[in-house]
């Protein structure tokens, strides 16, 4: 096996991995390394996966120096790598075991590929039916549309201060608090693994009633809204959104997410530079808006991408539950550092 280059950079432990390329690898000769191992005694593929477990890092640690050459970067002896320990199953079956082990993840590396891909599939075609049925900018027409609908004409235009009015209601005893994210919308605070500086008095908070949108005025231009899913309170940050009688909120939850809203949205917001721009209620209320005006098509098309979310959601949970099943088995199926060493 010739391995990659093992960059004695790249972490502090550094990095080693099989080369699977067809072409000799180009190798830059200051901070890289390369090694063949005996395939008599062992299978590359096995030798791989021990060294994605960082059996090497955890040996490394102790011979690891700061070099004079470049303050700051990491210094690592050929002899003190080759020094490595490599634990392998004994007598005369250790070829076949290495290679059961090295089926076996690489079984489960091939199931995590092909989730993997899956989930991009799914994020594609959500993104491309979502330019399908939004309208291009400029225009009132979608180009897909719900059968239904075709006959109600275009979309009706108007600004965002008639579609939403501005909630300014203190907050109460009794309610959960919530905060807006850019990718998961509105979610409970205790949730999030964050230190939270902010006031827990229910008065010193906003009220955000069922449905309603809140935006985080310095993350708007970002796409960091959501609809509320029950009342509760956020931030004094925060600008709630009450939708009127014929708003559907999920629908421009959507909406405001769009590339090209994003755009609008930012050039409405205030600021000298972007780590600074405030999207005001008054500012915000002077945009124009493109919308169904039939809240029943708001819904429809609300619920194919909430359903095209669930999906995408319920994948990546797959995916990570593949993921952590390898870390696992990986554990299981080499010995401890301490083990080896025992």
């Amino acid at each position: 096996m010739i391995s990659r280059p093992y960059s004695i950079l790249s972490n502090d432990k550094g990095f080693i991995a099989k080369y699977s390329g067809d072409e000799p690898a180009a190798v830059p000769n200051s901070i890289f390394a390369c090694f063949r191992a005996h395939e008599d005694e062992i299978v590359p593929d096995f030798l791989n996966y021990l060294f994605v477990g960082n059996l090497h890092g955890k040996w490394l640690k102790k011979y690891i120096e700061v070099s004079a050459r470049a303050h700051g970067s990491l210094s690592i002896d050929d002899e003190d790598l080759l020094s490595l320990p490599i634990p392998l199953p004994s007598g005369e079956s250790s070829i076949a075991e290495q290679n059961k082990i090295a089926a076996c993840l690489t079984s489960l590396d091939e199931l995590i590929t092909a989730h993997g891909q899956k989930l991009g599939a799914l994020k594609s075609y959500k993104k491309g039916l979502t330019q399908q049925l939004f309208p291009d900018r400029g225009e009132t027409v979608p180009r897909l549309r719900f059968p239904e609908f075709r006959h109600k004409g275009a979309w009706e235009e108007g600004k965002a201060g008639s579609v939403f009015m501005n909630r300014l209601d203190r907050g109460e005893e009794g309610l959960p608090i919530y905060s807006v994210t850019i990718h998961d919308g509105m979610v409970r605070r205790d949730s999030l693994d964050r230190n939270y500086y902010d006031i827990e008095e229910a008065s010193g908070n906003k009220k955000a009633c069922k449905n309603d949108i809140a935006y985080n005025m310095m993350r708007m231009w970002q796409g960091a809204l959501g609809v509320a899913p029950e009342d509760c309170l956020v931030s004094p940050a925060y600008i709630v959104l009450i939708p009127q009688k014929h708003v559907v909120s999920r629908f421009f939850e959507y909406l405001f997410k769009l590339p090209s809203s994003l755009l609008l949205l930012t050039s409405h917001s205030r600021g000298l530079t972007k780590d600074r721009l405030r999207l005001y209620y008054d500012d915000f209320a002077g945009i124009s808006l493109c919308y169904p005006h039939d809240p029943e098509e708001q819904r429809r098309i609300a619920d194919c991408l909430t359903t095209l979310d669930e999906q995408i959601s319920a994948q990546s949970r797959r995916l990570e539950v593949l993921k952590q099943y390898k870390q696992g088995l990986l554990q299981q199926l080499f010995p401890s550092r301490e083990e080896i060493e025992a």
